[in-house]
């Protein structure tokens, strides 16, 4: 597939050749720039939760160059002379710098770009786009990247660069440069179909069987985007219940109970109605009133010998389930806070309690 540079009309390639070379020559500190640029946004993450798992950058090629600053728009006549996309392609391309920065999950693309967008007094961010908004539009898949448009304030680096290209530039310091913000999957998946697709692409190799897969590994990729990023905020929720000075201590009013218990247990969740009142009955019985309680409660070792002392015939729902957690951690206090007056109650949980008892040894 021949490259804009080889289909570039004859009549303006020696103005694009021109602006190649000016660019062979100042490249070298433009990769300072690129350092610098790389260096400073780097520095950002050292003051946040936002950890990046790593941050690169590069400097455009000459021949990337090239060919960007070959792009053309369509004359108004057929004979005409098209006209050149980006006439002062050193002045008119931002991407002769960028930056990546690549994150684990979608939720820090957006935490990572605010850290950056608020650095004001080093960066104006001029553009802010997310590059798979058009997808998710159109109901197609690709990957996911947000891109920044950066200007540096008053920087001294970028004033040695625009020094080094003539008295009619202004050393202002101030250069624009992209930032892309992706997480590792999308990284990956686009970097393979960059190699595959556009960068080495051969038309007489290429079948429409390949866009298809590479369309099915897009989809794939957000599916399992989607589920790490269940996992995490579910993470993050378990954690919190074991604050005792923050989310742990909050009280356990019915909805707290449902809401701790499909976090922990959402593979136990039979309930026929919803209401957990009765489940906060037999918390409150014991005295169980704060989320850590009730996350100390519901351990999983502790649940899995329930399971296996008793047998059950049916899976148990969440009150079943809750009831003899509260019977194997209380034993007989258990029937005397929670039994009552109720015969038939008492007897099933005495019963109960003989199996636990045979289970552990201990009767």
């Amino acid at each position: 597939m021949a490259t804009p540079w080889e289909r570039l009309d004859e009549r303006l390639r020696a103005g694009v050749e021109e602006s190649a070379a000016e660019y062979a020559r100042v490249r070298p500190l433009l990769e300072r720039v690129t350092d610098d640029a790389r260096g400073r946004i780097q520095a950002i993450f050292a003051e946040t939760d936002v950890q990046p798992l790593f941050i690169t950058a590069r400097t455009k090629s000459v021949a990337s160059f090239r060919d960007k600053a070959s792009r053309t728009l369509e004359p108004s006549e057929a004979d005409d002379v098209p006209s050149l996309e980006f006439p002062n392609p050193l002045r008119d391309l931002h991407d002769l710098v960028g930056v990546r920065v690549i994150v684990s999950l979608p939720h820090e693309v957006r935490e990572a770009a605010n850290h950056i967008k608020r650095r004001r007094n080093e960066f104006d961010c001029r553009a802010d786009r997310e590059k798979d908004i058009g997808s998710v539009e159109s109901g197609t898949y690709g990957y996911s990247s947000r891109h920044l448009i950066l200007r540096t304030r008053q920087n001294e680096v970028v004033k040695g660069y625009q020094a080094s290209l003539g008295e009619n530039v202004r050393t202002t310091g101030n250069f624009m440069f992209e930032v892309q913000i992706r997480t590792i999957l999308a990284h990956a998946w686009s970097e393979i179909e960059h190699d595959i697709r556009f960068k080495n692409v051969d038309h007489r190799a290429w079948s429409p069987y390949l866009d298809r897969q590479f369309t099915a590994t897009a989809a794939m990729l957000e599916a399992v985007e989607s589920t790490f990023s269940e996992l995490h905020d579910r993470y993050r929720a378990v954690t919190g219940y074991w604050d005792e000075d923050g989310d742990g201590s909050m009280p356990l009013e019915p909805e707290r109970i449902r809401e701790v218990w499909q976090t922990l247990l959402p593979h136990v969740d039979r309930k026929t109605d919803d209401d957990w009142g009765w489940a906060a009955e037999l918390l409150a019985a014991h005295g169980l009133t704060t989320t850590t309680q009730l996350a100390g409660l519901l351990d999983a070792e502790a649940i899995t010998r329930v399971r296996r002392a008793l047998d059950h015939r049916y899976s148990p729902g969440p009150d079943r389930l809750l009831d003899d957690v509260l019977l194997w951690r209380f034993g007989e206090r258990h029937i005397e806070l929670t039994a009552g007056g109720d015969r038939q109650r008492k007897e099933s949980l005495a019963r109960r309690l003989r199996q636990m008892q045979a289970f552990r040894g201990d009767g």
